[in-house]
């Protein structure tokens, strides 16, 4: 007699609360002005952690270890290099031409040590995530791919499938690796999707205010001169880069969640992601207006609503218990989870 192997789909859950996140962003704010920044590394750890502790799956919340020291070290070499390239470039060009190269060359490798630094301090039911990623994989992806889509933009597609590729499938929950099986032609099908888009919403914007722009290009009778016309075209072009991320930027999002995680196993267990582009859309078109309205104050409830709708459009498909797959992990995971930790001791997210 074959047993049915059972699978249950476990959605995440949010519990951050705007008012609460208001508190730590605020007093966060003003430490960091106060002591000039440096504060900005304990800030980010409070951030994380409340964001992480009120995430839970099945009735347990995950949870960020980071040190603020590691952080704080990343960004004082992030603060260095720029000084250094700065002073290069005004005294000695070439040196800070080799500065500026050196330090491309040494991203992809800083980029690798951040993923690093991320998952080794992300944990789930006391088991720490991992990354594993290789050096030579790391300059494919965001040195050679990144570049060569720089001039090639009909590449980008393909490279952001890349990245999330060496991303997705280095990754561990204690000992057992995630995976990714997405295809190229499914994140083409996005930025197609998304260019057509933007197409639309230029013609759309050219019709509205075109004859506005013609005047000023063409200098008649009536419009702006000088600085004046400099700046109203300006606003013109901000005002359209304003209403095509409004409008695409959310589609864009939104389809690369789902396509990510919904192509995304853990072990023999999945993934599913259900972001929709309208409903996302409203929630960063209210956020937007409401932080305008009140200066900046309402950005810590605008980052809990928006947080709130992605990951509980999000659910762990579980293939058999997943208390039984937890206490295997448990026993799998060997003692050195937080020696290993501390090898990544440096930290240069922002």
């Amino acid at each position: 007699m074959s047993s049915t192997i059972q699978t249950q789909t476990l959605p995440f859950i949010f519990n951050g609360k705007g008012s609460e996140y208001f508190s730590i962003w605020i007093v966060n704010l003003a430490l960091t002005i106060v002591t000039l920044g440096i504060y900005s590394a304990w800030a980010k750890v409070r951030k994380l952690q409340y964001l992480y502790r009120n995430t839970s799956l099945a009735g347990s919340s995950f949870d960020y270890h980071g040190n603020p020291i590691a952080i704080l070290k990343g960004r004082g070499i992030a603060l260095a290099a720029l000084i250094a390239v700065q002073l290069g470039l005004q005294f000695a060009p070439l040196v800070g031409v080799a500065l500026i190269l050196l330090f491309i060359g040494i991203m992809p490798w800083m980029i690798k040590r951040s993923l690093q630094f991320k998952l080794i301090n992300s944990s789930y039911r006391g088991l720490r995530f991992s990354f594993h990623g290789s050096t030579g994989g790391a300059y494919r992806v965001f040195l050679w791919l990144t570049f060569i889509a720089m001039f090639i933009g009909f590449l980008w597609p393909y490279t952001h499938h890349q990245i999330k590729s060496y991303q997705q499938n280095n990754s561990r929950y204690g000992q057992t690796d995630f995976s990714f099986s997405g295809t190229a032609g499914q994140f083409y099908r996005i930025y197609v999707i998304a260019s057509l888009m933007g197409l639309a919403a230029l013609i759309v914007f050219f019709a509205l205010v075109g004859g506005a722009i013609m005047q000023v290009v063409a200098g008649g009778a009536g419009a702006p001169q000088g600085p004046l016309a400099s700046i109203l075209g300006i606003v013109i072009l901000l005002v359209f880069f304003a209403v095509y991320q409004a409008i695409v930027g959310p589609y864009i999002q939104s389809r690369l969640q789902n396509v990510v995680w919904n192509n995304t196993k853990l072990g023999p267990h999945g993934f599913v992601s259900d972001v929709s582009a309208r409903k996302l859309f409203a929630i960063m078109f209210t956020n937007f207006i409401l932080i305008i309205l009140t200066l900046g104050l309402f950005k810590p409830f605008a980052v809990i609503r928006l947080l709130r709708y992605r990951l509980e459009t999000m659910g762990f498909v579980s293939e058999g218990s997943p208390e039984a797959f937890l206490a295997g992990q448990a026993q799998q995971q060997s003692a050195t989870g937080e020696e290993t930790a501390e090898m990544f001791d440096v930290d240069i997210s922002f």
